[in-house]
């Protein structure tokens, strides 16, 4: 859930997948921890650089052999609270895939009721990166202003920097 602005910094997707994995180490240094977080980042890295919600699936398919074909409404009446990667990043995945707005992804993520603010930070950043998907402006600006001075300077830092 900590690994979003790496999908922003990186400047190509292999950069991408090494940074994921220094920022994983620290607290998920585990291969599963690890895949889930270049899984993450490469899918906002990828809606970033303007690959599609299928180009996106195909690719973190193809590569960390997730399967996203599933359908969430039939995954959620089965689904239980689980804080492993291996069992929360697909299914945020498919939350960001199976929706047409970043609201509408947050909303699945929750819905789960499972681990839901590490799902909805996963899902949320990449609808974020999405062009059309982003957090709508009012949203944006209230969270802005709950942030205290000092984070709100480093958030100004960092959108300067991308």
């Amino acid at each position: 859930m900590r690994v979003s602005p790496v999908g922003y910094v990186a400047n190509t997707l292999d950069e991408c997948l090494a940074l994921a994995e220094e920022t994983a180490v620290v607290s998920h240094n585990h291969p599963e921890g690890i895949k889930g977080a270049q899984a993450t980042a490469a899918s906002i890295f990828l809606a970033r650089n303007g690959k599609n919600k299928d180009e996106i699936k195909k690719y973190i398919e193809d590569t960390f052999n997730y399967d996203l074909s599933k359908n969430i409404e039939d995954i959620k009446p089965g689904y239980v609270f689980h804080v492993d990667c291996q069992e929360s990043v697909p299914e945020s995945i498919m939350c960001y895939l199976q929706s047409n707005s970043w609201e509408d992804t947050v909303r699945n993520a929750v819905s789960f009721r499972g681990d839901a603010d590490t799902m909805a930070c996963i899902a949320g950043s990449i609808a974020a990166a999405t062009p059309g998907m982003e957090v709508p402006e009012e949203i944006a600006d209230r969270c802005f202003w709950i942030l205290d001075s000092h984070l709100r300077h480093e958030l100004n830092l960092f959108d300067d920097f991308v």
